[in-house]
């Protein structure tokens, strides 16, 4: 692997939409810690200033600048905001996650001057045709762009999202050993949820969003209360759809079989309180409630969406259903219902397996180092201005809060 030489460290920029207790977010929030502890200066530039991780980045020393939109020209004001931070920061590597941070990462980057550009898509569809139009209208502008999952990757070379040479899979990761430090008492925990000994726990997170699809869980999930009175379901997560969703409950009449839990802060907690995990999504990337799930030893019944079969394999660590189908995933979670204990135990175990050894830290993070190597010797970064070059680093201004 190439490296920068010692004492001579690389700064890094990773570049969001906003940073909220979200999936994509803790990744990112992952590779500035794995950067960090491989000698490289990292900063956060955030669209929309939102605060969550604020205690995990001040414990890293990695800086977060917050871009201030005007209200009748956010485009424009979030790409002048954006220049203005990059030209102060001088970053040698900028890697933007999602839509919106990945447009403003390769035009305010390629303004600024930043030798090297990594654009992130995150999930399989990120919005309508228009975004995929930009997206490859502006792909001359990355260096490189990554996905997380062999599916996604393959659609966006088939719509022509991103040409297939300028496209590079790198997996989320996921840390097995804090999913199960994190997991404390189950009996507590199943109290704290109300659910009884005998119950069998069935638990969702994820925001509250169409993506999501919980109408399709909930309406399957009445229809496996119907035959199976001990099941309950406790979803973890906040989002605009949590009055709808609120009301359906109460269409459906479920009343304590299932109900929202909120934003949580302790989701090993909850891995260990429940007995599977069951995911709807109507469209995917590389889930990482279902990796944190198979961490914590629990069957997955999934959609086969995404990146999920890359995870999930059916019938041996969970099941895999069509995506909008509720009879399929009752059927699905029924079936995982009926199963003896050591079974279940098994197909846990049998996933908790499966991402030690794929996505641990330690793998993922050494391709994340491998790419912005290989990026940073290219003829991209030959090319850059000299004050990006090496001799001019120790004259840069130190990143801070913004």
């Amino acid at each position: 692997m190439l490296r920068d030489p010692p004492g001579d460290p690389r700064r890094v920029v990773l570049v969001t939409n906003g940073l909220v207790r979200a999936g994509t977010e803790t990744q990112i929030v992952r590779l500035a810690a794995w950067l960090r502890a491989h000698g490289d200066e990292v900063g956060i530039l955030s669209i929309l200033p939102t605060a969550a991780f604020a205690d995990e980045l001040a414990a890293l020393q990695v800086p977060v600048a917050h871009l201030r939109l005007r209200p009748r020209l956010r485009a424009v004001s979030a790409l002048v905001g954006g220049w203005q931070v990059l030209r102060l920061w001088r970053p040698d590597v900028l890697v933007s996650f999602g839509y919106q941070a990945n447009v403003l990462g390769r035009v305010a980057g390629a303004l600024a001057g930043v030798p090297v550009r990594i654009s992130s898509l995150r999930n399989e569809r990120f919005g309508g045709r228009l975004r995929e139009i930009v997206i490859r209208a502006t792909s001359f502008l990355a260096t490189t762009t990554t996905t997380n999952s062999h599916r996604a990757a393959e659609g966006f070379v088939r719509r022509r999202v991103v040409p297939a040479g300028r496209l590079v899979v790198i997996p989320n990761s996921l840390d097995v050993a804090a999913i199960e430090a994190g997991a404390g008492d189950r009996a507590t925990a199943r109290r704290e949820l109300a659910v009884g000994d005998d119950d069998f726990l069935w638990l969702a997170m994820g925001r509250l969003h169409p993506q999501k699809d919980y109408r399709t869980l909930l309406t399957a999930f009445a229809d496996l209360v119907s035959g199976h009175p001990s099941a309950r379901l406790r979803i973890a997560g906040e989002g605009r759809l949590r009055a709808e969703l609120l009301d359906l409950l109460e269409e459906l009449g479920l009343g304590d079989h299932a109900c929202l839990v909120g934003l949580r802060d302790d989701v090993p907690r909850l891995l260990a309180a429940a007995d599977g995990l069951v995911m709807a999504s109507a469209w995917e990337g590389l889930p990482n409630v279902v990796m944190e799930a198979m961490a914590a030893g629990l069957p997955v019944v999934a959609t086969r969406v995404g990146g999920v079969p890359e995870l999930v394999e059916d019938g041996r660590t969970g099941s895999l259903v069509p995506p909008r189908d509720p009879a399929a995933l009752a059927r699905a979670m029924a079936g995982i219902m009926a199963l003896p204990p050591t079974a279940r135990a098994a197909m846990g175990e049998q996933g908790r397996v499966t991402v030690g050894d794929r996505f641990s830290p330690e793998s993922v993070g050494a391709r994340w180092l491998e790419l912005l190597d290989t990026s940073s010797s290219g003829p991209r970064n030959r090319r850059a201005p000299a004050a990006h070059g090496r001799r001019a680093r120790h004259r840069r201004s130190p990143m801070a809060p913004a």
